[in-house]
C-alpha cells in the first residue's frame, strides 16, 4: 500500500469521524444534523487530500495552501469567493465590500442602468456575467439584491424603479445558471441613502443594486 493511497483514506477517516461528532440536534423535528462550518471543513480535508494526492508536486503544494484555508471553514469558504470575486471586478466599478462572512457588491446605477430604466446596459452584460461565473462555483451561498434610488420623484415611483432594477439582476444572474431559489429581489425606493441626495454626484451614488451574498446556514 503506497503512501497516497494511505494519506488519501487517513483524511476520509478523519472526516467521517469530525461529521458523526459534530452534530447537533433540530429543537422543532429532532433530527440531527452536521453544523455548517463543520461539513465546510471536513468536505476540505477530502478535496485537498484528493488534489494533493493525484497532481504533481508543485501544483500540490499549490493547491494545498488553498485547500488548507478551504478546511478552516466557513469564513475561509467566504474567503476565496471574495478574492475571485475581486479578480473578476477588478476595473469594473462594481465595489466588493466584505462584512464578516457577508461578502457585498454594489452596482452603481450609472453604469448598470439609463437614467429611469431598469433594463440593464448591454455593456454591462460582461460584467454581471463574471458576477454569475463566481456564484455559481459557490454554491453553498443565498443572495439577497436590493434596488435603491435618489430621492428626485415620487416615492412610490421610486420604490417600483428600485425593485424592478433589483429584479432584473436577479433574472440575469439566473440566466446565467445561478439557482434561481438562492435569489431575492428587494426594492428599497430612496431609503438608506449612502451620499447627499442634494448633490447631482450623491444621486449618483444613492441609484445603485447591492448584493448581499451569504453562507447559507
Amino acid at each position: 500500500m503506497d503512501n497516497t493511497f494511505k494519506t488519501k483514506m487517513f483524511l476520509i477517516i478523519i472526516t467521517l469521524s469530525l461529521l458523526s461528532a459534530c452534530k447537533t440536534t433540530d429543537p422543532y423535528t429532532g433530527e440531527q444534523k452536521v453544523r455548517k462550518s463543520v461539513k465546510y471543513g471536513a468536505a476540505g480535508a477530502i478535496v485537498c487530500g484528493l488534489i494533493g494526492a493525484t497532481k504533481n508536486s508543485n501544483n500540490a503544494r499549490n493547491a494545498a495552501a488553498g485547500c488548507a484555508a478551504i478546511g478552516a471553514g466557513i469564513g475561509a469558504y467566504m474567503d476565496h469567493q471574495e478574492a475571485e470575486l475581486r479578480r473578476e471586478l477588478e476595473g469594473t466599478g462594481v465595489r466588493v465590500i466584505r462584512k464578516g462572512d457577508k461578502i457585498e457588491l454594489v452596482l452603481p446605477g450609472n453604469i448598470t442602468f439609463n437614467t429611469n430604466e431598469y433594463s440593464i446596459k448591454s455593456n454591462f452584460y460582461s460584467v454581471l456575467n463574471s458576477v454569475a461565473k463566481v456564484l455559481y462555483k459557490y454554491k453553498d451561498t443565498e443572495l439577497d439584491i436590493v434596488g435603491f434610488t435618489d430621492s428626485q420623484g415620487s416615492t412610490a415611483y421610486n420604490y417600483r424603479l428600485s425593485e424592478d432594477r433589483a429584479s432584473s439582476v436577479k433574472n440575469y444572474l439566473a440566466n446565467q445558471d445561478v439557482t434561481r431559489n438562492r435569489l431575492k429581489a428587494y426594492g428599497e425606493g430612496e431609503n438608506n441613502p449612502i451620499s447627499d441626495n442634494n448633490t447631482a454626484n450623491g444621486r449618483q451614488q444613492n441609484r445603485r443594486v447591492e448584493l448581499y451574498i451569504v453562507a447559507i446556514q
